[in-house]
């Protein structure tokens, strides 16, 4: 898409004036009309839940609360894609809601119930729509593409817009399109976090050292794979015999079939590694040890720990989702790898499919402009 252009009336008219005022906002050749009278720019279509269980409690609503600055440092955005990852699935079923409840409301002043109607979606890609008075223009400005890593206590990209602090997002690299963009955050913050924070690997260390990802054709195997390719690491992994050429191209050096038979068994023939990350679980823990090298410091990082209760380790949180995107953006060259994309009609389809797993690479929703909202 093209970047945002300039609206025909300022964000002022929405605060400072009781009259309507109708703003068009430009992408291409399509247009949307805002009506800015303070009875009508307060809503914007979203999906929602409105409590915790499976997928039949999300519910697509075009009345949901327009995202507003409430501090100077803050920005809101217009969401043009976000990108899926396991952690909604586990959010939309109320894991990790007592330890967000808190986040959101340390002093406990609110009712229990009153984080809904709760917004999923982690990774987002967008444009700049409105900047609070702290944001430096030499920082964002309206107009400027951007993509974030958004923390799980806030609203998340399943809706058109969103707001988030500035130290939240980072400029969207122009190689890459919306879609694409918005397969990265999220996974570029975890996969720094185990390999960096908890790993201890970093471009300077990295040279032949030998890796081990277990499920390494998701989201977070597939950026891994290609953060430690650039640092020089012979890199292995576990996938299935159809996901072979994908991970193939990302530049993995050993490949393991896991549908072959039990998988343990040809990886102990192999060479020790220096570090195992494991993002399959199960009993892998039992065996997977032993695939270390001895006294050497090697070490087995798992992500399938329970995510809330390891954001001090793993770091995935405030300042980590910024240092995985920058790194995303700046360190490497990286490719996003999208495995499907769906409208924002299909959301629930979408979640499905990341609840059955086996992903190869990310899904990505296109969040679309919704209904006009003059009419």
């Amino acid at each position: 898409m093209l970047p945002l252009r300039q609206f025909a009336c300022s964000w002022s008219c929405l605060l400072n004036s009781r009259a309507p005022c109708v703003k068009t906002l430009v992408h291409g050749d399509q247009r949307r009309l805002f009506n800015t009278s303070n009875s009508r720019m307060t809503i914007m279509p979203a999906w929602v839940i409105d409590r915790y269980g499976s997928n039949d409690v999300l519910r697509f609503t075009k009345n949901a609360g327009f995202p507003i600055i409430n501090y100077p440092n803050e920005v809101v955005v217009q969401v043009h894609a976000a990108g899926l990852n396991p952690i909604d699935v586990s959010m939309r079923g109320g894991y990790g809601a007592a330890t967000m409840a808190m986040k959101r409301d340390p002093l406990n002043i609110n009712q229990s119930g009153s984080e809904f109607p709760l917004i999923l979606g982690r990774d987002m890609s967008g444009v700049i729509m409105e900047c609070g008075l702290d944001v430096a223009p030499a920082y964002f400005k309206e107009g400027d593409e951007v993509w974030a890593a958004i923390p799980p206590w806030k609203q998340g990209s399943l809706a058109e817009f969103v707001v988030l602090s500035a130290n939240e997002v980072s400029k969207k690299p122009k190689c890459l399109s919306h879609i694409e963009a918005a397969a990265v955050p999220y996974v570029a913050a975890t996969a720094w976090s185990a390999l960096v924070n908890t790993g201890g690997l970093n471009k300077d260390n990295c040279a032949k050292k030998r890796i081990l990802i277990l499920g390494g054709s998701g989201g977070v195997g597939t950026f891994s794979i290609q953060m430690l390719k650039a640092w020089g690491a012979h890199v292995t992994v576990t996938c299935s015999q159809n996901a072979e050429r994908l991970v193939r191209g990302l530049g993995v050096d050993h490949v393991v079939d896991y549908t072959a038979g039990p998988v343990e068994v040809p990886l102990r023939a192999l060479e020790k590694f220096d570090l195992v990350l494991d993002n399959v679980g199960g009993d892998t823990e039992s065996w997977a040890l032993g695939l270390l090298k001895p006294w050497c410091g090697a070490k087995y990082v798992t992500l399938v720990t329970p995510f809330l209760r390891n954001t001090d380790r793993l770091g995935i949180a405030d300042g980590m989702l910024q240092t995985g995107v920058t790194v995303a953006s700046k360190a490497l060259k990286i490719r996003a790898v999208v495995e499907e994309e769906f409208t924002f009609s299909q959301v629930p389809q979408a979640m499905l499919k990341i609840e059955k797993g086996h992903a190869r690479g990310k899904t990505v929703v296109k969040i679309s402009s919704g209904e006009d909202s003059s009419e």
